[in-house]
């Protein structure tokens, strides 16, 4: 195919392509059936599910263009500009589909008849404002509202980056918006289709800015944004592919379920995602590298016009799933325990020496952070020593002993009864804040991706110009002075238990996740503006180091001896009422807490100070050896132009005397 015909073929072949799989998928498996009660008629049964498609796919390449952008095209150039204006143009039709979106969801929920009265326009502002789907869909309307402007208006490259973040922030909400907040398993259900949507839109939507970028990258251009996108869409296929079999796993459940009408449209959705990833590893191996030699093949375009097509099955195929009734019943039971009403899963079973090695609660986006955290790590070193540099084997170490720890807290049986024991989190802290980010600073994870990524030389930022510019921006400077690090240390921890903040984190898993992001991030700029090998704008002097350690222990004893001390019950409606009748009791288990962070959690700090005290000692012993190896380059010149001058001064003071004594 033409690459020019196929720029404004495109988009109309993945919508035609989502709209006839959508059509098929909802009539074979009865997602737009006529409801038993409350019907609210075939327009908003039909109509409805259209406009989620066209949500997805407008969010895809808002998101997709963005992210491309960022990784693949050179700031000010007329494909830069390009790609940001069909950012805005997604975020235009994301708005209008996500509005139509809401508006159908009113109907159908509570099956309103459509009237200009106020009662009518009162009770659709009090959906969209008391409802989960309700305030759901209102915040992506706004979101795309937002976007558009934002998308249409900037161009450099902060500011680029901060839509981008806003755009894939805009996409949480829609993973709420379906059947999945009234689930059980809520955190994996809502978790696995966020990162689904997020990852899909940068794949699908990468791929669309390709086609519209076409006419204005020369060969070598053309290439080398090809290459950025393949590993663009390999990391987003990972992804999909495994977020997907989870977010499954909680409608499926068994084998037999597969034979289901939702197990027959997962299936369609798993051939075109598999086909989508064949296509692409054909890209990266055969095809890419050719660009760079010869011109771009019709051949490679009907591949890509083939890959636009399944995409499209995919997408339509995604949602006629999302509106399938699955084959067990994944629903919260009306008869539930207070821990079930509280943390959307049972109770767990009491928690014995074994559990601390057999429980596991996987939650999906910090195996995926640990998953890329080796992956990357391991092929940065094995590409320097490909090329003959050293790496110490202590820093690869040290990194995957901190990965691993990171996943036994937020996917092991840290993750499993935090919720349940405050000793259990406090456990997590400790790990999260200290030990964790002590292992990975000892990685030098900085100055391995600055070694071991390569340079660009075309304008465009790709992982090593993107890492070293948040290194030695100016609000990186400002966190990483030691006082700034250690003072962000301390009054997070006081401030976090003694304010709501830790009541939002145990009601919200988007607190949960961001405590877990807070404790690991002012951990590891604490630890590395002491003894980190990475390079920082400045560090205290060794005795300054101390100080600042010494200071840090007192304060954090302190803090555990207050929460030891304390009578009364943190989140006392959460953890005094789970029913639990295993372990201790919560007052004597907060107790215990406290006593972790003031005994266990000492010791990495400990630590901190012997490896402080270690590299004071080797900088001065470095500091003489440097003195010996300058006094033999210059023969001791500065010892013997010291004695010499002290020989001129004595026989001054001597002729002195002697004409003193003349007189």
């Amino acid at each position: 195919m033409n690459p020019r015909a196929l720029r404004f073929a495109g988009p109309a072949i993945l919508a035609g392509a989502g709209l006839v799989a959508l059509l098929l998928g909802l009539a074979y498996g009865g997602g737009a059936k006529p409801l038993v009660i409350g019907d609210p008629g075939p327009v908003v049964r039909w109509v409805l599910p259209v406009a989620e498609l066209t949500v997805n796919l407008s969010a895809a390449l808002l998101v997709g263009s963005l992210v491309l952008a960022l990784f693949a095209l050179a700031s000010g150039s007329k494909e830069f500009d390009l790609a940001l204006d069909a950012a805005s143009a997604g975020a235009a039709i994301l708005t209008v589909s996500a509005g139509t979106t809401a508006y159908l969801t009113f109907l159908k929920v509570l099956n309103a008849q459509p009237s200009a009265d106020a009662a009518f326009g009162e009770q659709l502002g009090r959906f969209l404002v008391d409802t989960d789907p309700g305030r759901a869909w209102l915040m992506t309307t706004v979101a795309g509202a937002a976007l558009t402007v934002l998308a249409f208006a900037v161009r450099g490259w902060l500011a680029t980056l901060f839509v981008a973040i806003l755009a894939i922030a805009a996409m949480v909400p829609m993973a709420t918006a379906g059947h999945t907040g009234s689930e059980a398993n809520h955190n994996i259900a809502v978790t696995s289709l966020a990162l689904h949507i997020i990852a899909a839109a940068a794949w699908l939507g990468g791929l669309l800015l390709m086609i519209l970028l076409r006419p204005l990258l020369d060969r070598g251009k053309v290439a080398n944004v090809l290459q950025r996108y393949s590993s663009i869409a390999l990391a987003a296929f990972v992804v999909v592919t495994l977020s997907g079999i989870a977010r499954a796993a909680v409608g499926i459940l068994t084998f037999q379920n597969l034979f289901s009408a939702y197990g027959a449209l997962l299936m369609v959705k798993v051939v075109a995602l598999l086909a989508m990833g064949v296509l692409g590893a054909v890209y990266r191996r055969r095809l890419i590298a050719g660009i760079r030699e010869t011109a771009v093949s019709a051949r490679f375009w009907t591949l890509v016009a083939v890959e636009v097509v399944f995409m499209g099955i995919a997408s339509g195929a995604a949602v006629a799933l999302s509106l399938t009734p699955p084959p067990v019943d994944t629903t919260l039971p009306l008869d539930r325990t207070p821990a079930e009403v509280l943390t959307g899963s049972a109770l767990p079973p009491e928690l014995t020496l074994d559990r601390f090695v057999t429980s596991w609660d996987i939650d999906l986006i910090w195996a995926f952070a640990v998953g890329f955290g080796l992956f990357f790590y391991f092929a940065g070193v094995r590409r320097l020593v490909r090329r003959g540099d050293a790496w110490p084997v202590g820093r690869t170490i040290f990194w995957g002993i901190g990965l691993a720890l990171l996943f036994y807290v937020t996917c092991g049986p840290v993750n499993a009864y935090q919720d349940y024991l405050f000793s259990m989190h406090m456990v997590g802290h400790m790990l999260l804040s200290m030990a964790i980010p002590m292992c990975l600073v000892f990685g030098a994870p900085v100055t391995l991706a600055s070694r071991a990524i390569r340079k660009r030389d075309d304008g465009t930022r790709g992982g090593r110009e993107w890492i070293l510019w948040a290194v030695h921006s100016p609000y990186a400077k400002i966190i990483t002075h030691p006082l700034v690090a250690a003072a962000l240390f301390i009054v997070s921890l006081w401030a976090f238990y003694y304010t709501d903040l830790f009541r939002w984190t145990l009601y919200e898993h988007l607190g949960h996740e961001w405590m877990v992001v807070h404790f690991l991030t002012v951990g590891y700029l604490f630890v590395l503006s002491l003894v980190g090998i990475d390079p920082v704008p400045y560090r205290l002097p060794h005795a300054g180091r101390l100080l600042t350690l010494i200071g840090v222990m007192a304060m954090h004893a302190f803090f555990g001896i207050a929460i030891m001390m304390s009578s009364g019950l943190f989140v006392a409606e959460w953890f005094g009422s789970m029913g639990r009748e295993w372990g201790l009791d919560p007052l004597a288990d907060q107790y215990t807490g406290g006593g972790i962070a003031w005994s266990i959690g000492e010791i990495p700090t400990l630590i901190l100070a012997i490896v402080v005290a270690v590299q004071w000692n080797r900088s001065d012993e470095r500091s003489q050896r440097s003195g010996d190896r300058q006094a033999d380059r210059s023969g001791d010149a500065e010892l013997e132009a010291y004695n010499a001058r002290l020989a001129e001064i004595a026989a001054r003071d001597e002729r002195d005397a002697q004409r003193h004594a003349a007189r």
